[in-house]
């Protein structure tokens, strides 16, 4: 997978499939099994170092991380996060962002929207590929007052389109859309022509990404949007479950979305 065919899924109107995935071993699963898109996120906070939030993951962590996955995938697209801080200016994330390229990832996420117009230009112009994330940011969790859908209100739902149409004008290649109404998504997805990724946005997106964790059901605690995958068989058949049920929309479901 790279970039070019990701682009091709948004015209041809083909489901994107993506699983984080912080280990050689999981990588290497869902590699084998076509997962699309395998991010590296900083959800390994939570799921991996045990935190309460994603706040604490640093650039050592995502390279370590980063590095471990790259071994092991050939097909999927791989994006690594770019954590808390590291992008507090535009030298600074260029330096990052880099620094994850180098440890294999094809394409970096930073959560946020107009506040980092001039982070989006630096890395268009040298050539890194940017993910955008919009809705919940786990990053922002503090001003946002917690884990709290997103874009319910008219003004707050504008500006996440506003920043959406804002984030393709920079070059961005996709978004995530994290926790906000179906409706919202599904009206950014039209209007967009680059693809979108859901989770918790519901199914009218380009695509649907899960913590890995989470669709094993490992994690307790769970969020409304997740459904458990490995409920019989093994890591491999339950990758592949969850594979079919984003490419033929029968996941997410009315009852995991908002």
């Amino acid at each position: 997978m790279n970039i070019k065919q990701l682009e091709s899924f948004k015209k041809t109107g083909r489901k994107i499939t993506c699983l984080t995935a912080y280990d050689a071993s999981f990588a290497n699963v869902f590699d084998r099994c076509g997962v699309d898109i395998i991010l590296v996120g900083d959800s390994l906070g939570n799921v991996v170092k045990g935190d309460k939030n994603t706040l604490g993951v640093n650039m050592n962590d995502m390279i370590y991380h980063m590095q471990a996955v790259a071994k092991n995938v050939s097909q999927s697209l791989l994006i690594a996060d770019m954590p808390y801080q590291s992008y507090d200016n535009a030298k600074k994330a260029l330096k990052n962002a880099q620094q994850l390229v180098d440890a294999g990832a094809q394409m970096v996420k930073l959560e946020g929207g107009r506040e980092h117009q001039d982070i989006f230009k630096i890395l268009q112009k040298y050539n890194i590929a940017v993910c955008g994330h919009l809705g919940l940011q786990p990053q922002s969790i503090m001003d946002m007052g917690g884990y709290k859908v997103q874009g319910r209100e008219k003004a707050s739902a504008q500006r996440i389109l506003e920043d959406a149409n804002m984030l393709e004008d920079c070059g961005i290649k996709t978004i995530v859309l994290e926790c906000i109404p179906a409706s919202l998504a599904k009206k950014i997805s039209k209007q967009l022509s680059i693809p979108t990724i859901g989770i918790g946005a519901g199914v009218g997106c380009d695509g649907q990404v899960l913590v890995s964790y989470d669709m094993l059901g490992i994690t307790q605690n769970t969020p409304k949007f997740v459904r458990n995958f490995l409920l019989s068989g093994n890591i491999e058949s339950a990758t592949k479950d969850f594979i079919q049920a984003v490419k033929d929309t029968t996941f997410p479901a009315d009852e995991h979305s908002y």
